[in-house]
């Protein structure tokens, strides 16, 4: 394992809307401790002495990013978000390339509503994937009983979980290999969740990195709600 953390770039791709959470405007736009899902997102990055700059893809109509703080700080790039999230992705890895960005330069990919990243987990992902030919991403082993169902929502049978794993963010790839990779199967239409399924789909193998369960994705109410619990006990 390399000890040395590589400097990086962070994109975060911000242009959903988050109809899951039935509220009065984009989930990352919600409060959380005095601050929005986006703002916490993006703390942990501004915080690290490695990061070069951060790329965040928001709506070209957003009316609420230009009011938050990090909107005027000099790191934080604006770049218009696309239809899906490859879309938002590959416009922030247009925009680097445009700045100068090199092809075997770092960049992490991050949930614009995942604010709980904790800083021992980001060194951890850019210390372990420091020198690996792919990258790789956060993730966490599956704890319960997994089930494959059929159409009429039955269990057909138990999958191994011991082979199933949460994929999280950030996810850290090279920039070069990633802009190809996500530009090459939006060509070809192929079903592309995240940065890793990009990765994978050009016969890449990501190497996944154990990280905290507790950095999750703000999707539904209960997961807000949960997360304010939390930190009001810190």
């Amino acid at each position: 394992m390399s000890h040395l953390s590589p400097a990086f770039w962070a994109v975060i791709p911000a242009a959903g809307v988050g109809a899951r959470m039935a509220a009065d405007r984009p989930k990352q736009y919600l409060q959380l401790g005095g601050r929005s899902i986006l703002e916490h997102s993006i703390s942990c990055f501004l915080d690290h002495p490695g990061l070069k700059g951060l790329v965040v893809s928001v709506a070209f109509d957003d009316p609420f990013w230009p009011s938050l703080p990090c909107a005027a700080d000099p790191r934080v790039v604006r770049v218009d978000g696309g239809r899906e999230r490859a879309d938002s992705v590959l416009n922030a890895l247009l925009h680097l390339h445009a700045q100068g960005a090199a092809d075997d330069d770092w960049v992490l990919v991050h949930d614009a509503a995942r604010p709980n990243l904790s800083r021992e987990d980001l060194n951890k992902l850019l210390s372990e994937l420091a020198d690996d030919p792919v990258g790789g991403l956060l993730a966490v082993p599956a704890r319960d009983t997994l089930k494959r169902v059929d159409k009429q929502g039955r269990a057909v049978e138990t999958v191994d979980r011991s082979l199933i794993w949460q994929a999280y963010t950030p996810q850290m790839f090279r920039l070069g290999a990633l802009h190809r990779a996500l530009a090459d199967s939006l060509v070809a239409d192929a079903t592309i969740t995240d940065e890793s399924s990009a990765m994978e789909w050009a016969g890449l193998a990501p190497r996944l990195i154990e990280g905290r369960s507790d950095n999750i994705k703000v999707t539904r109410p209960e997961d807000l709600e949960w997360l304010r619990l939390r930190w009001a006990k810190r």
